[in-house]
C-alpha cells in the first residue's frame, strides 16, 4: 500500500452539513476500497490565492491515506463528478513526506493540546 495525501476545495456557499455530508462521501469511497485513513484535517474557509469559477474562498479539507495505486484513478473521478468540490491535488508521499507529515501532526497536536 502506498500513502497519499489529498487536499481539496469545496464550494464557499455550502452549508457545514453539506461540507461534512462531502467530506463523509469521500472519506466512505475510501473505506469502500480498503484504504486506510490515516490522518483528516478542515482547515475550514479560506481566501483562495485566484479565482477559481468566479469564487474568492472555499473550505478546504486534508485527508491523508494508504491505499493501493489503482484506488486513485477512480477517486479522482469521483471529485470530478462532484459539483461541490472546485479543486483537489492527490499526491504520493515518500519517505521524506511521511516524516514531514508526522512532524506536522505532533505539532499540530501540542498546539491543540496547550490551548
Amino acid at each position: 500500500m502506498n500513502n497519499y495525501e489529498t487536499v481539496f476545495i469545496m464550494n464557499p456557499v455550502l452549508s457545514d452539513d453539506q461540507v461534512r455530508e462531502t467530506v463523509k462521501k469521500f472519506v466512505d469511497y475510501l473505506k469502500d476500497k480498503k484504504a486506510k485513513i490515516t490522518h483528516e484535517e478542515n482547515w475550514g474557509l479560506k481566501k483562495l490565492k485566484y479565482t477559481i469559477q468566479k469564487k474568492k474562498t472555499g473550505f478546504y479539507y486534508l485527508l491523508e491515506f494508504q491505499a493501493e495505486g489503482d484506488v486513485i484513478g477512480n477517486f479522482e473521478v469521483e471529485f470530478q463528478r462532484d459539483e461541490k468540490v472546485i479543486r483537489w491535488q492527490t499526491v504520493r508521499l515518500d519517505k521524506f513526506a511521511l516524516e514531514y507529515a508526522e512532524r506536522r501532526k505532533k505539532k499540530l497536536s501540542t498546539n491543540t493540546k496547550a490551548e
